[in-house]
C-alpha cells in the first residue's frame, strides 16, 4: 500500500481495515477511490456494490479516469482499455443481465440475504423476500419470528418461482428454506459474496452465476 498510486476500498462499512491501512500508509500523490463514496451509499446501506451493474459501470469509468489523472500521457491507453472491458471482457455479463430482465422481468423470486437486493432490481426481478430478513442473514444476525414465517409462507404457498441463496453463508435458517423450497418444486439456484473459483475473473464468476439463474427462471416459468 505504501507505494501504491491508486488505491480502491469498498467502503459502506464493508473493509473498514482497508481504510485504516490507507491511513496509516499517507501518500499526497496517492489517489483513492471508495466505492461507497463513489455510488452514493454510505455506511449503514447494503455494500454489496459488485451486485449493481450500474455500480460496476460506474467503477469502471472512475477507475479509468484516475488512471488518467495519474499518467495522462497513456491517456489514449487507457480509454482503448476502457472500452475493451465494457464492449468485450463484460459483453456477455451485460448481455445476460438484458435477457433475463427482458424474457423474465416482473418474476417474483425469494432470496437469502442482500446480496440479492442488488441484483434483483437490475434484473427486473420482484424480490418479495423482507428487507429486515434479507439484511439480518447478511450481517450474521437471527431473522425475526414474523419475518421467517412470511418467507416459509412465500415458499410453501410458491408465491415465488425461485429461490437464490448465497451458499457461502447457509445458516440453519437458510438451508431450511433451501430444503422447502426444493420440496415444494421450487428451483434453488446459488451465488456467493467471493469469487467462486477463487482463481476465477469477475466476469467468469458473475456469467456462471447468471446463467445459473437463466436457467432456473427457465424451469420455473417454462419458457
Amino acid at each position: 500500500m505504501a507505494g501504491a498510486q491508486l488505491a480502491i476500498v469498498n467502503g459502506a462499512g464493508y473493509d473498514a481495515w482497508a481504510s485504516k491501512l490507507v491511513d496509516a500508509n499517507p501518500s499526497a500523490s496517492r489517489t483513492v477511490l471508495t466505492v461507497g463514496d463513489v455510488v452514493g451509499v454510505r455506511e449503514g446501506g447494503n455494500p454489496h456494490r459488485w451486485y449493481n451493474p450500474d455500480d460496476v459501470r460506474a467503477m469502471i469509468d472512475q477507475i479509468t479516469a484516475a488512471y488518467k489523472k495519474i499518467d495522462p500521457a497513456d491517456a489514449a491507453f487507457f480509454d482503448a482499455q476502457h472500452s475493451t472491458v465494457l464492449s468485450g471482457n463484460l459483453k456477455p455479463y451485460f448481455d445476460l443481465i438484458s435477457q433475463i430482465r427482458a424474457s423474465y422481468g416482473g418474476t417474483p423470486v425469494g432470496a437469502s440475504e442482500s446480496i440479492v437486493a442488488m441484483l434483483a432490481p437490475a434484473l427486473g426481478l420482484n424480490l418479495l423476500t423482507p428487507e429486515s430478513f434479507l439484511d439480518a442473514i447478511s450481517e450474521g444476525n437471527d431473522p425475526t419470528a414474523g419475518d421467517k414465517a412470511t418467507v416459509d409462507a412465500q415458499i410453501r404457498n410458491r408465491q415465488i418461482k425461485v429461490y437464490v441463496y448465497n451458499s457461502q453463508n447457509a445458516t440453519p435458517d437458510v438451508q431450511a428454506q433451501v430444503n422447502q423450497a426444493k420440496a415444494a418444486g421450487i428451483p434453488v439456484t446459488t451465488i456467493t459474496e467471493t469469487l467462486v473459483p477463487a482463481g476465477a475473473s469477475f466476469q467468469e464468476w458473475q456469467v456462471a452465476q447468471l446463467t445459473a439463474l437463466k436457467q432456473a427462471l427457465a424451469q420455473a416459468t417454462g419458457h
